[in-house]
C-alpha cells in the first residue's frame, strides 16, 4: 500500500493519474490490500452480475472491470484519467466500452442506463459528493444498486496532527511514488454520519454497510501486513440501492 505522509500539494497537480498510471497499475494488480481486499471485498458484495449492466465508475487500468466482465456483466468503465483508459483499454479489448468522464461533469449516459454502479475508492477523491450521486442515481434503473468503497473515516482521521474536527468535511494529502514518477494525492474525509446522510439525500435506501476482512488466501502471501490489515480498518464499504417503482 502505498505511503500515506501529509504533504503540501500543489492544487493545479493533485491526483494526476496519468504521470503514475503505469507504475500504479502494476503494483496494484497483486498486492494486498488491491489484490486481495479491495477487489474480492466489492465482488463479494456485487454477487452474481451476469446480464447486469454495471457502470464501473473510476475503473482505472480495468482489473476490477475485467473481473466483472468475467463474471458475465455488461461493463462499461469511466475515469478521468486517459493514461489508466488507455492501460484499461490494452487490458479489455473490445469487451467494455470505456469513456473519459470527471465524476464531477454530469454522466454522458440515459436515465437509467444500468443496473449498478459500482464506485471504487473513488468518492474519496471529491469534496461534494451531491452532484456526483445525483447523477449516480440518475443512471440506476429503479432498484438498481451503488457499490462503493472509500478510504475509512477513522483512518483518514489520523493523518493529520492535531487531530481535526471529526465531524468536518477535511482534507489531506500524500505522496504515492510508482517507477520514479511522483503524484500528490488530496483526498477529502467525511463522517460516516455526512456519508450516508448524502447517500439518503441523493435517494438512496442503505443496505450495506461492510468493514470487511481481507482474502484468507493473502495470509501466506503477505505474512507480516495480513495480521495488520486483518486487525485494524482501512476501506469502507456500502451498498445503497434505488427504491423500486
Amino acid at each position: 500500500m502505498p505511503g500515506r505522509l501529509p504533504q503540501p500539494a500543489d492544487p493545479v497537480r493533485v491526483n494526476d493519474y496519468d504521470r503514475i498510471a503505469e507504475g500504479y497499475s502494476a503494483a496494484t494488480e497483486d498486492n494486498l490490500v488491491n489484490a486481495y481486499y479491495a477487489r474480492p471485498a466489492t465482488l463479494a458484495l456485487a454477487g452474481d452480475v451476469a446480464g447486469r449492466r454495471v457502470l464501473h465508475a473510476g475503473c482505472a487500468s480495468g482489473a476490477l472491470s475485467a473481473a466483472l466482465r468475467d463474471r458475465g456483466a455488461v461493463v462499461t468503465g469511466i475515469d478521468a484519467s486517459a493514461g489508466m483508459l488507455a492501460l484499461a483499454g490494452r487490458r479489455l479489448g473490445d469487451d467494455v466500452a470505456l469513456h473519459r468522464v470527471d465524476l464531477r461533469d454530469p454522466l454522458p449516459f440515459d436515465d437509467g442506463a444500468f443496473d449498478d454502479v459500482i464506485a471504487s475508492l473513488v468518492l474519496h477523491y471529491l469534496e461534494d459528493w451531491e452532484p456526483t450521486l445525483a447523477e449516480m442515481r440518475r443512471v440506476l434503473t429503479p432498484g438498481g444498486r451503488l457499490i462503493a468503497s472509500v478510504d475509512h473515516p477513522i483512518v483518514a482521521y489520523t493523518f493529520t496532527e492535531p487531530r481535526p474536527d471529526y465531524f468536518a468535511n477535511t482534507t489531506y494529502t500524500f505522496d504515492w511514488t510508482f517507477e520514479g514518477q511522483t503524484s500528490t494525492m488530496r483526498f477529502w474525509r467525511k463522517s460516516l454520519h455526512a456519508m450516508t446522510a448524502a447517500f439518503t439525500a441523493a435517494g438512496f435506501r442503505l443496505s450495506v454497510i461492510s468493514e470487511p476482512q481481507p482474502d484468507p488466501a493473502a495470509r501466506e502471501l503477505f505474512p507480516d501486513d495480513f495480521q495488520a490489515l486483518s486487525t485494524s480498518p482501512c476501506f469502507l464499504f456500502f451498498v445503497v440501492e434505488v427504491p423500486p417503482l
